[in-house]
């Protein structure tokens, strides 16, 4: 199977509000497409979009309402990005034990709920990950 493209939806009763979080995420633009499909623009690219379902439950990570499904997002400076998220509406769901490990992550939700991950150490993960299917 061949794809042209790549883009994830995520639902949300109040669009407005998410597609304007995650194109602060993304650092885009926000395309009213119509009024139930909101677009994140990043230049030519639209990595996210948004559609509106009123009965749209919000997930309750971990122990309420499942999640369907989160996003992982690897990041140069965790402290610098989890300030960007936070200012831009993210609610921290679960920190870091150790926010200076090698390797690591940190949940999120968006204004709708949605799960997100800050991670960092993406070399180091990957390395671990190809030793722990050697053993």
């Amino acid at each position: 199977m061949s794809f042209s493209r790549q883009i994830v939806v995520l639902d949300a009763a109040d669009i407005e509000a998410v597609a304007t979080f995650w194109a602060g995420v993304y650092e885009g633009e926000v395309v009213r497409a119509d009024a139930d499909w909101y677009e994140i623009s990043v230049g030519a690219d639209h990595p996210v979009a948004v559609q509106r379902v009123a009965d749209h439950v919000r997930p309750d990570w971990p122990d309420g309402q499942p999640q369907q499904v989160h996003l992982d997002f690897f990041v140069d400076d965790l402290r610098a990005e989890h300030e960007r998220v936070m200012g831009l509406g993210a609610e921290l769901l679960k920190p870091s034990s150790d926010p200076d490990a090698e390797t690591g992550f940190q949940v999120y939700a968006d204004p709708a709920g949605h799960p997100f991950c800050l991670c960092w150490g993406w070399e180091a993960w990957r390395e671990e990950l190809r030793q722990g299917s050697h053993s």
